[in-house]
């Protein structure tokens, strides 16, 4: 059998009999972004554009109706289901709905057609979903992290956590969590689900002061993420004495001085912190720009994450 009557079967097994959701008059493919856009040229530019409206319905109502979105999804994979980006999206979307079995699945053959670990969190976690937390594990050592972007480290070491704790291994659940973009000081995209993650399961281990320290940096850290300021942003916890100087500092500054310094990016303070706007964010450790798409990604676009300097 070849790849393409292997991928027109299990196509067929989803959903036997399916009707195309409608579509409000403005969405549009081109509300995609620019790698969705360009995965879609292959097809005839008719059904480009009917694969790309479905694409750009599901990232839109997803949070808000999954069922919906996934069968925008499925008219979308009956019309370019040898596509990565129409597989990937298939997959989120059976996800949000609690179809395991079916994300991962469709995990697998946007695996084996792109060549990509970018949703290897997802199958890790699509894993423990059927209820296999050991082969979740497994599945979760057989790739490098290193090769990894630093959001999917973070994902990946999220899912394997919550697969110890699904085997009661809440020691080691801890450690999987326990990487480099821990870190207290800096928060990225990322770091307000790992931070959450860490103290959900400190309080498992009793160590209630801990956890509350970590809630409590999950809390500013998304705070900063749902503001007026862009998704890649650079948190860096400064202490009381250098808070109060800055402050001062900034006190003194004359309306010359901001003019001198326009090109310089706006700085927000907030508690003991300085939120400021970045375009070059990566992982402490980590040069690696792999991207990692979603159906809500592929709506919005999603910024590499280059190497990044602490703020002093």
């Amino acid at each position: 059998m070849t790849e393409e009557q292997r991928m027109q079967r299990e196509l067929r097994s989803v959903r036997p009999r399916h009707d195309d959701p409608e579509l409000p008059d403005d969405i549009t493919a081109d509300d995609l972004d620019r790698i969705a856009r360009n995965e879609l040229k292959t097809l005839t530019k008719d059904n480009a554009e009917a694969v790309g409206r479905h694409l750009a319905m599901a990232a839109r109502v997803i949070d808000e109706d999954p069922e919906l979105a996934h069968r925008h999804v499925m008219s979308a994979a009956r019309r370019a289901g040898r596509i990565a980006v129409v597989r990937e999206s298939l997959a989120i979307t059976a996800y949000a709905t609690g179809d395991f079995a079916l994300a991962l699945r469709e995990l697998r053959t946007y695996r084996r057609i792109s060549g990509s670990n970018a949703q290897l969190p997802l199958m890790v976690d699509s894993e423990r979903g059927v209820g296999r937390p050991d082969r979740a594990l497994e599945l979760g050592r057989s790739v490098d992290r290193s090769t990894l972007p630093a959001g999917v480290q973070v994902a990946l070491a999220i899912a394997m956590s919550g697969a110890r704790l699904d085997l009661g291994e809440t020691e080691a659940a801890l450690s999987e969590l326990e990487i480099a973009q821990l870190d207290p000081k800096t928060a990225f995209s990322y770091s307000s689900e790992l931070f959450a993650a860490y103290a959900e399961v400190l309080e498992e281990l009793g160590r209630t002061d801990e956890a509350d320290l970590w809630n409590e940096r999950a809390s500013r850290a998304d705070a900063a993420l749902n503001g007026d300021v862009d998704e890649t942003i650079e948190i860096v916890e400064l202490d009381d004495e250098e808070f109060d100087e800055d402050e001062d500092d900034t006190h003194e500054e004359s309306d010359e001085d901001e003019a001198d310094n326009a090109d310089t990016p706006d700085e927000l303070e907030t508690a003991d912190l300085t939120i400021t706007d970045t375009e070059d964010i990566a992982s402490p450790d980590d040069e690696s720009t792999d991207e990692s798409e979603s159906a809500t990604d592929h709506a919005e676009g999603v910024d590499e994450d280059p190497e990044t300097t602490p703020v002093d």
